[in-house]
């Protein structure tokens, strides 16, 4: 497939994938680097290097990045700001952004220049869920750890807290009342920052977010928490993202429910997210050793992609099977390559039969992932 054909399919397909965007609104300072940083798994200089400009008062991170992107983050720099106007980030982003999340310090007061905005947006679309996270909790009760039993788990405002800390959580619930559907405090750190869990909160965090998500972006976070729980080498958890991206795309194009018309274009899909791998891993690509990697799983892919074909003449059923396919396939070889590229940056030199077990078990591990969380009536 001509790259420019390519870039216009994955536009296209981009347009319809289930990519959650989150809006980011808060003052400087009140956690919001913390929060992409947990969700995604991505270190703060990624982070910080990763926004760029989008609007006069708006800049986007998307990750891992613009061209196979797995969740945005729209971030509002212009609060407190006499002259600030929400109205350009609302007339580009009000139909995209599917959760609101507000971030403030729970000892900080001085909200105006958070709320008036927050009203107006809001105010524009009523029914999108807003999620005030309340940061910095330590503040409250310097120089101690965090409770060992997270007493947000069952009240809002536990009784149990520090008198200081209880009466402004009171007075922010208060101040946000009728703006937001759920408030989640949290302790987001770094670790060298001393605190045992420097987490604190975060699964609370992640279950809300989840709750407000439409079904098909739940998924696509599922996906990513998965991801960033079990990632541990450098190089794997800055592949992964790409792995998930990538495959989720896949998935998005093999459901057009048309017989053949998706093969190039997932496959081209697949062929990119080989390259983009060997980049992570600092690894040529020549013909040689893309044969090498490719050859044992190769040509069972064509086959299943063929395959693929002929189960879209079965209305519904065809269309489920091909995005549960495409997206375990695409899976499987991203693995198979991660695999692969990390054993040569070792020294090693895989076998085929290394190659073909490991991909297989990585397509059996995504096919079941992708059963287990699409939920009845979700978009494919």
């Amino acid at each position: 497939m001509p790259d420019d054909e390519y870039r216009r399919e994955r536009r296209r397909i981009l347009d319809r994938a289930p990519v959650p965007l989150l809006w980011l609104l808060g003052k400087t300072g009140s956690g919001k680097t913390s929060i992409v940083r947990f969700l995604t798994g991505a270190d703060q200089a990624e982070i910080g290097n990763g926004f760029r400009p989008e609007t006069k008062t708006s800049q986007q991170f998307d990750f891992p990045d613009a061209e196979a992107p797995l969740v945005r983050f729209l971030d509002t720099r212009g609060l407190g700001e006499k002259d600030y106007d929400p109205a350009e980030d609302l007339e580009r982003f009000d139909q995209q952004a599917n959760v609101i999340l507000v971030t403030a310090r729970v000892m900080d007061h001085a909200l105006a220049e958070v709320i008036e905005p927050l009203e107006r947006i809001r105010r524009a679309r009523p029914e999108r869920p807003v999620l005030l996270i309340l940061t910095c909790l330590h503040e409250a009760y310097p120089q101690q750890q965090h409770p060992v039993a997270d007493p947000f788990a069952e009240q809002a405002i536990p009784a149990s807290l520090p008198d200081e800390l209880r009466r402004s959580l009171q007075r922010q619930h208060e101040r946000f009342e009728g703006l937001v559907d759920a408030i989640v405090p949290v302790d987001l750190t770094l670790p060298e920052e001393g605190f045992i869990d420097p987490d604190f909160g975060g699964d609370r965090l992640r279950a809300a977010l989840l709750e407000m998500l439409p079904a098909a972006y739940r998924q696509t976070l599922l996906a990513l928490e998965d991801s960033v729980r079990s990632l541990y080498q450098l190089h794997e958890r800055r592949a992964m993202p790409y792995v998930l991206s990538y495959s989720a795309m896949a998935a998005t194009a093999a459901a057009v429910p048309l017989p053949w018309i998706d093969i190039p274009v997932v496959t081209a899909l697949q062929a990119h997210l080989v390259y983009r791998l060997a980049q992570v891993y600092q690894q040529p690509v020549g013909a040689k050793t893309f044969l090498e990697m490719a050859a044992p799983i190769g040509g069972r892919l064509l086959v299943r992609q063929t395959v693929r074909g002929l189960l879209k003449f079965i209305p519904y059923v065809g269309m489920a099977a091909n995005a549960t396919l495409a997206y375990a396939y695409t899976y499987g070889l991203g693995k198979a390559c991660c695999w692969y590229f990390g054993r040569i940056r070792s020294g090693a030199t895989p076998t085929t039969a290394e190659v073909q077990e490991i991909w297989q078990t990585e397509l059996a591990y995504a096919a079941r992932f992708w059963k287990q969380q699409r939920k009845p009536g979700a978009e494919p």
